[in-house]
């Protein structure tokens, strides 16, 4: 019988974390890092992911990372071929990279839609198939997607962006259709507001920020360490029964 702490311990996995510079998915890989698992972090400033990577391993982790712009969709079966140089292949896969623009619908350009899909759309697809033979292999695997509050709302400046996430919604439970009987489950996480480079034009405006808290059941915007137990959760074998599913992480902002 599995004990409770097992079912969050992600010792022996191996974890792919993209957007793992900075914000949501670099905090995502310190948590998966510290549940046991061998993270590789990979985004395109290798600066940020040196420095990244360091602090895992200062603190008793296993990290690597990987310099790479996974915005050329043609690039990430390559990717996916070496990213298990360092630790095996990847059975934790968490696609945390994105991109908003914020343009308002007239400013919308076809490079600027195609941009922003690539990234937030077409990445997830691809780099998730790219990796499910080696997922197959292991007889496991946790594909979590990063939605939004745009999945299900409609906010300013996020005509491209909102279709993107609202996509991805649909392409969870996708992804959980055809790989969860393999025993590769796929869900996705929606943050709310939280302090990041992607809302940071946001956290420059203290009126802004108080209105968005007051939105929320509980009351406040989001801290990064809120992100760290779901995310534990969906990559840990305590959510093997669950798949197809977003968990909202907003402090109830969609529920009132």
């Amino acid at each position: 019988m599995i004990g409770p702490r097992d079912l969050f311990d992600l010792g022996g996995s191996v974890a792919l974390v993209t957007g793992g510079s900075s914000g949501l998915g670099r905090r995502i890989g310190f948590a998966l890092a510290r549940a046991g698992a061998a993270v590789v972090l990979l985004a395109r400033r290798a600066d940020k992911l040196e420095a990244a990577r360091d602090e895992i391993t200062e603190a008793g982790g296993r990290a690597a990372c990987m310099a790479a712009d996974i915005e050329d969709t043609a690039a990430l079966e390559g990717i996916a071929a070496t990213v298990g140089q360092a630790f095996g292949a990847p059975d934790i896969l968490v696609n945390a990279a994105g991109v908003n623009l914020r343009e308002p619908a007239s400013d919308v350009t076809i490079d600027s839609w195609n941009r922003t899909l690539a990234l937030n759309l077409g990445a997830p697809f691809f780099l998730s198939r790219a990796l499910v033979p080696g997922m197959r292999q292991k007889g496991r695997g946790k594909i979590v997607n990063i939605a939004s509050l745009q999945s299900c709302r409609a906010f300013a400046n996020g005509i491209a962006y909102g279709a993107s996430k609202g996509g991805i919604v649909q392409l969870t439970r996708a992804m959980a259709e055809a790989w969860s009987r393999f025993g590769i489950t796929c869900n996705a996480l929606a943050p709310g507001f939280f302090p990041t480079e992607l809302t940071a034009p946001l956290y420059g405006d203290e009126a802004m920020l108080q209105r968005l808290a007051a939105q929320t059941a509980i009351g406040r915007n989001g801290e990064l360490g809120d992100i760290d137990g779901p995310a534990i959760f969906l990559a840990a074998p305590a959510s093997d029964y669950i798949t197809g599913q977003v968990i909202f992480v907003d402090g109830g902002f969609t529920a009132k």
